[in-house]
């Protein structure tokens, strides 16, 4: 079933699914309200000048930040404090980050209300290979219903059901220019490769391009 957008906020970090989606509201003609958050990520620099480069033209003078990287100060997650890829063994859950996307919806909710607008849109994913408890569908299916049934805000997750692969593929249908999305748990510069986002990605990218070569 497709979503139906209103305008609302979008979480956005300058990674391939909330570019998509982005770039999904603009082929749609809806209004949104980019928001990018600064929860402690040491890739934050990296994301927010992927975002410039990334958003629909018309929204870049147009993103909303908030800054919360306090919360996570003591935290020991490599998402926080960047590994050396060179010499750490860098394990699934050493990235992990307690409540983030608890934390992450409930601000953008909190944003949205207080800015008059009563939803929220998130473009997570149901990742095969994301460890956290947070990043499964049917957690995002509780957490819908709480930040829903508590509050005037409702959360969006067009995203939740599908694979990478089947959102770059909208991605390149929308001409989103996903290829040089960021996206990295591990690494605060260059994508590490390893990491459940960058495997999802370069996954679903090789996926594409065998695609388009049998096409051919």
């Amino acid at each position: 079933m497709q979503t139906e957008f209103t305008k609302g906020v979008i979480l956005v970090s300058g990674g391939l699914d909330s570019t998509t989606l982005m770039y999904q509201f603009v082929e749609r003609n809806v209004e949104f309200v980019p928001l990018f958050v600064n929860y402690g990520q040491h890739c934050a620099t990296k994301e927010y000048d992927t975002l410039l480069k990334v958003i629909p033209e018309q929204y870049k003078d147009k993103i909303e930040t908030i800054d919360i990287s306090s919360i996570f100060k003591y935290s020991k997650s490599r998402f926080i404090r960047p590994a050396d890829l060179w010499k750490d063994d860098i394990k699934a859950d050493d990235l992990y980050i307690p409540y983030r996307n608890v934390l992450l919806m409930t601000v953008a909710a909190s944003f949205a209300q207080t800015i008059g607008l009563n939803k929220v849109y998130a473009a997570f994913i149901n990742s095969n290979h994301a460890k956290e408890i947070d990043c499964s569908s049917a957690f995002f299916d509780k957490l819908e219903g709480l930040l829903s049934e508590y509050g005037s805000v409702k959360i969006e997750m067009p995203f939740r059901n599908l694979s990478k692969y089947e959102v770059a593929e909208l991605g390149i249908e929308l001409k989103a220019p996903i290829g040089v999305t960021f996206s990295c748990q591990a690494s605060p510069d260059i994508p590490c490769g390893a990491c459940p986002n960058c495997v999802d990605r370069l996954k679903a990218l090789k996926e594409l391009s065998l695609e388009s070569i049998k096409h051919e």
